[in-house]
């Protein structure tokens, strides 16, 4: 059963998926089925982008303004802006110059046809290794441009039987959705508590080799508990996934940019991202691979794209698949204000901070779902999406029943979880990635650190909880007078 979904039985009793990993075209026909079933369209203003939100410290209310000038007025503000709402495209010499198609993997065409045209990918993260994959087998030539090689991982996609599924709803469904909130990740299988070289060679290369076979992140967030505490730990990991992948790659200069002896960065520490046939790819005769550590991308061209040993890669359509500014992109690019008139943005250009990753000192009645300090993107993301609703939905509803007007956190408790979200990643290897966005480090001039909280989802859960228990301690609540 797929778990990147909802998990109220009144809507996965009456969907099924149809493959393992549904494509684009079947979340879309899932989150109709949802917006019809609670016909959320009604309370849905479509198009419209929030520019700025202003609080209004005497009337306990905040002030949204919209791109077209339209003003809303209300007590709490939520930012459902997920974590990957603001794209990036770097500073390419020349970018406006190029006359041919150019797209960013975020703002897809609904129409395209790359069938014997020459393309260009810039980027290997997530969307660069969907595009390469999907488009290889019908361009002319495809090149793609890379600078950090993608520990990728199968991803063993599957059609369901319907009857296979009908019978899981009887019978597990509800069990699974209820293990999600008990897993470190929010997934329905665990870290294995055993450290690494606490099992024998034979133990490991077993276990590797199962979880390999599984698929998906089995191998990465169901490995060994020290897989990203243990320096050695990890390059025991890596060796393993170095092997499967130069198995598929035959030339051995492909190998060593793909799945390189010495790993740029641990494995792990940047997010995999899922494959089913990437690397067999590169061994088509229309594919090329060029490693911008080597020959830099120098600038953009009318005609495409040139590298730094003096080559003009001619294109008929360049894609970035460049990022995102991950994380808090999506909350800085509104002007957004608080009790002192500073602008988020402005705070946090030192430096994310929180408490409990959900709201932001000096500005009362703002929660915000799946960002900044949470487990987001370390976790799967209904799992953490409903957990984070629902305590802000308790949260309001405490308010209401006890004429609480505003609630902010304090200066004490923000940086007291700040701090703790910098120990739990500072305790882990996610800083030996170069360019990794889950440290803010794919971002020219933002600040490098833990963007997210690392210490799982039970322990996140419970000092959410105790906050709650103990009258939402670390919070200031005003009650009119």
């Amino acid at each position: 059963m797929p778990l990147y979904q909802f998990s109220d039985p009144e809507i996965w009793q009456g969907w099924t998926f149809t493959e393992k990993y549904p494509d684009g075209r079947e979340i879309q026909a899932y989150f109709q089925y949802v917006d019809k079933k609670f016909d959320i369209s009604q309370d849905v203003l479509f198009n419209s982008r929030v520019v700025s939100a202003h609080w209004d410290d005497s009337a306990d209310r905040w002030n949204l303004t919209t791109e077209d000038g339209e003003v809303f007025r209300g007590q709490f503000l939520s930012l459902c802006t997920g974590i990957g709402s603001k794209y990036y495209i770097p500073e390419f010499k020349g970018l406006s110059t190029f006359k041919g198609e150019m797209y960013h993997t975020a703002r897809w065409p609904e129409t395209h046809d790359y069938k014997g045209k020459r393309v260009g990918v810039i980027g290997t993260g997530a969307t660069g290794v969907q595009v390469i994959q999907e488009i290889a087998p019908v361009v002319a030539h495809l090149t793609v441009f890379q600078r950090t090689p993608n520990m990728t991982l199968p991803m063993r996609q599957r059609k369901l039987d319907p009857d296979e599924e009908d019978k899981l709803k009887k019978e597990l469904y509800a069990v699974s959705f209820g293990r999600r909130h008990q897993t470190f990740t929010g997934l329905h299988f665990d870290i294995n508590p055993k450290l690494m070289f606490d099992a024998t060679p034979e133990e490991r290369t077993l276990f590797f080799e199962e979880h390999w076979e599984k698929g998906g992140f089995h191998f990465w967030m169901g490995s060994y508990a020290d897989l990203l505490l243990n320096p050695k730990a990890n390059d025991e990991a890596y060796g393993f996934w170095r092997k499967k992948v130069r198995e598929r790659i035959p030339d051995p200069e492909l190998q060593e940019k793909l799945a390189p002896i010495q790993p740029p960065h641990p494995f792990g520490v940047r997010r995999p991202s899922l494959e089913q046939s990437y690397y067999e790819v590169y061994s088509q005769p229309n594919v090329q691979l060029v490693d911008v550590n080597k020959t830099a991308i120098e600038e953009i061209t009318p005609k495409g794209l040139k590298t730094s040993d003096g080559v003009e890669h001619e294109l008929d359509v360049l894609i970035l698949a460049t990022g995102f500014d991950m994380v808090t992109g999506g909350i800085t690019s509104i002007d957004i204000r608080g009790q002192d008139g500073i602008s988020i943005k402005e705070k946090w250009a030192d430096g994310v901070k929180s408490y409990l990753g959900v709201a932001s000192a000096t500005y009362p009645n703002m929660f915000w779902i799946y960002g900044p300090q949470s487990p987001s993107s370390f976790s799967n993301g209904p799992s953490t999406i409903e957990l984070t609703s629902d305590w802000i939905i308790q949260c309001i509803r405490h308010m209401k029943e006890n004429n609480i007007s505003s609630i902010v956190p304090t200066e004490e408790a923000q940086h007291a979880y700040s701090e703790l979200v910098d120990q739990l990643g500072a305790a882990a290897l996610w800083s030996e990635a170069k360019t990794s966005w889950y440290m803010g480090k794919n971002i020219k001039g933002k600040k490098a650190q833990m963007l997210q909280f690392s210490g799982g989802i039970p322990a996140y859960a419970k000092l959410c909880e105790d906050s709650a228990a103990k009258g939402y301690h670390g919070f200031h609540l005003k009650v009119p007078a």
